[in-house]
């Protein structure tokens, strides 16, 4: 089963950081229904970034969501860490029976494989930072996604 948490909370506060820039107001149900997401989703993934200070948000009638930090601040790796917690990249399989040499030994290699290639990912999305995703986003012209004041639909409705 794929895991849309990461690139739902992504788009997410992608969208809160621009409509902030556009001096627009966002919402859970803004964000729901410019992710054509599922709001329980939504507000799920709401419930780590705001632990972590990613977003804040406030309630009531006027209630908003906004940055917790600067955009410059807050880096892709502290979103993926936020919303994934400690689910690993790729689980292994459970221990099995030790009949060969690969089964007897595949459970601590896969296991090394995945830390390295999950540290590897990491390192990845520690270099850019939600106010660099934007500007490479405002500059790459693309058809398949026309920026819009909320979050745009680019892909198939999403539910929890």
């Amino acid at each position: 089963m794929l895991d849309y948490r990461f690139p739902t909370a992504l788009q997410m506060v992608l969208s809160v950081a621009m409509a902030e820039q556009l001096g627009k107001r966002s919402t859970s149900a803004t964000l729901a229904e410019g992710l054509e997401a599922n709001p329980s989703f939504i507000r799920k993934l709401m419930v780590p970034l705001t632990r972590d200070g990613i977003i804040v948000s406030t309630l009531g009638r006027s209630g908003c969501i906004h940055m917790g930090r600067p955009p410059s601040e807050i880096t892709l790796r502290d979103i993926y860490v936020s919303v994934i917690e400690d689910k690993k990249l790729w689980a292994s399989r459970p221990d099995v029976a030790p009949r060969c040499l690969v089964s007897a030994n595949l459970c601590w290699y896969f296991k090394a494989i995945a830390e390295e290639a999950e540290e590897a990912s990491l390192q990845v999305l520690e270099k850019r930072t939600v106010a660099q995703a934007l500007d490479e986003l405002k500059q790459r012209n693309s058809n398949d996604c026309v920026p819009q004041v909320s979050p745009s639909p680019c892909s198939e409705k999403i539910s929890d």
